[in-house]
């Protein structure tokens, strides 16, 4: 039996009611809520004394929490564990909020990284939050590989994909790189190419260049290790991770103390270098997942709260993941179908661009 079983299993409908209302009357405007406003909310008529003595039980089972002494109570990270878990009614994705989603993808360009900024955007203000949505990698056949030299310190990897999407970074090459070894470098990784993604033709490359070392020239070397490194560094990484909406927080009438933890929260966020974490999320499968608090490793210093669902492509594989970040005092049982069917819309979206 675990905890949460324990505790439900102690808990009468009126100890029910009473938890459910408080933690839904916080939901709504993130003040504690007192047993004289239950009074007139119960289903049942009873005293204020009464509702006093059933909070503090719940108090005593660590799910409601009081501010100060004279206050009303608030629910604690277990609390809306407990409340997300079995109480929680999910409502239907509203046609409105489902058409402005749907809206943003009805689009026949093939830049997916455009389409899932708009979606982003798109998540954030039907959400009324901060919006994520990690971009998948870019996993096709590679085509063509070149490298520009831009400055002596500054260099311009170019990648030619055969589904005809082109992606370039800028990045410092090795010192004392001269345009015949940046020519041997891109010669060297267009003959081993043959059809291969990024993934594979690094896997490919790393073998090469140990068979072949004293053929190919070290400042060569160096830069095809360069070159094919700015994908996997963190600059890199970062850019897979669109942020948006952060003004519907920051402008938003919350409390100070939530204020302060959503600075906090845009702080990681802007600090944060591993973004393959936020995949991790969604390892246990598909469908929505919610972290609470102290439960979401990535954001924990703030005490944020994350409604996350993964994206997957035609073969079924989580390539991707959107997400709808926040206080703890988020509306989960309206962004929970928000964010799920978000996720379905991308899914659709790529395995669409993948048939054509």
């Amino acid at each position: 039996m675990t905890e949460k079983t324990h505790i439900l299993e102690q808990m009468n409908d009126r100890s029910r009611e009473v938890f459910r209302r408080v933690v839904e009357g916080y939901l709504v405007n993130g003040d504690p809520v007192g047993s004289r406003t239950l009074t007139r909310e119960l289903s049942e008529k009873v005293s204020a004394a009464t509702i006093r003595n059933v909070m503090q039980d719940l108090e005593h089972l660590g799910l409601l929490d009081s501010p100060h002494i004279s206050a009303g109570r608030i629910p604690t990270q277990l609390g809306l564990r407990m409340f997300v878990d079995g109480l929680l009614e999910v409502s239907d994705l509203d046609q409105t909020d489902r058409a402005a989603l749907e809206a943003t993808v009805d689009d026949a360009s093939r830049d997916v990284g455009g389409l899932l900024d708009r979606l982003g955007t798109a998540l954030s203000g039907v959400t009324h939050s901060a919006a994520l949505v990690l971009t998948p990698k870019h996993e096709a056949p590679i085509r063509h590989i070149e490298f520009v030299s831009l400055a002596q310190d500054r260099a311009l990897v170019v990648l030619v994909f055969a589904d005809g999407q082109v992606e370039n970074r800028v990045f410092s090459p090795p010192p004392g790189q001269t345009p015949s070894s940046m020519r041997e470098a891109a010669n060297f990784l267009n003959a081993l190419i043959d059809g291969r993604t990024l993934s594979e033709l690094r896997c490919t490359v790393a073998a090469q260049i140990k068979a072949r070392r004293a053929e190919l020239d070290h400042l060569a070397q160096q830069m095809v290790n360069s070159g094919l490194a700015i994908w996997d560094a963190p600059e890199g990484g970062e850019d897979r991770l669109i942020v948006r909406g952060r003004a519907n927080l920051i402008d938003g009438e919350l409390p100070e103390a939530d204020l302060t933890r959503v600075r906090e929260l845009f702080d990681d966020l802007e600090r944060k270098r591993d973004i393959a974490q936020f995949l991790d999320l969604t390892e246990d499968g598909d469908g929505v997942r919610i972290f609470i608090g102290s439960e979401n490793k990535l954001f924990s210093l703030s005490g944020s709260s994350l409604v996350v669902s993964p994206y997957m492509n035609s073969d079924r594989k989580i390539i991707g993941a959107v997400g709808v970040i926040g206080p703890t005092r988020l509306n989960y049982g309206r962004i929970v179908p928000i964010v799920d069917y978000t996720a379905q819309l991308v899914g659709r979206m790529l395995t669409d661009r993948e048939t054509r």
